[in-house]
């Protein structure tokens, strides 16, 4: 996993103090964050995110999913531990109804957290925003954003692709 610049802010996090003691099923503050992950290498996020999403599985809020083209394989789902009856998933979703979409689901409260692909980074306004309204809806909120694995000088690549056997 690559990260930039500012790609892992958060809005809030347990100090670590008491970060032993937390867990995602008990988080309500709200919490953003830039996942910049390389194309030819989803694994390595996946498995940093599994077993945080299969916690926050055990909540009675749904988990939202905004993928820009592929399903998700529902064998992959319940593989991987997360609970089908809590998974919603919107795809072919452009960026700039990915972002809204996300702010909309954050703020309403009714997601224990929503995921979204995004091809660019996101500006200081698009971060403060998605972290208010995680913050409203006591929420996680994570900005998957793909890089090409031999494009690792920062430079946006020119499209969005998820190259991963979690779809089909």
């Amino acid at each position: 996993m690559y990260t930039s610049g500012h790609a892992n802010r958060t809005s809030s996090f347990p100090t670590t103090a008491n970060a032993g003691s937390w867990s995602a099923s008990e988080y309500s503050a709200g919490l953003i964050s830039e996942i910049v992950y390389q194309e030819d290498q989803p694994m390595m996020t996946q498995l940093l995110l599994l077993p945080l999403l299969q916690q926050l599985g055990q909540q009675s809020r749904w988990q939202l999913w905004l993928t820009p083209q592929q399903k998700l394989s529902r064998e992959w789902v319940q593989s991987a531990g997360l609970p089908l009856t809590k998974l919603m998933q919107i795809s072919q979703m452009s960026p700039c109804n990915t972002l809204a979409s996300m702010i909309r689901a954050l703020r309403t409260g009714n997601y224990s957290v929503v995921i979204g692909w995004l091809s660019d980074e996101l500006t200081p306004e698009e971060y403060s925003q998605l972290a208010e309204a995680a913050e409203e809806g006591h929420a996680m909120g994570f900005v998957m954003r793909p890089i090409r694995g031999d494009n690792r000088s920062g430079r946006h690549s020119g499209g969005l692709k998820i190259h991963s056997n979690l779809y089909h």
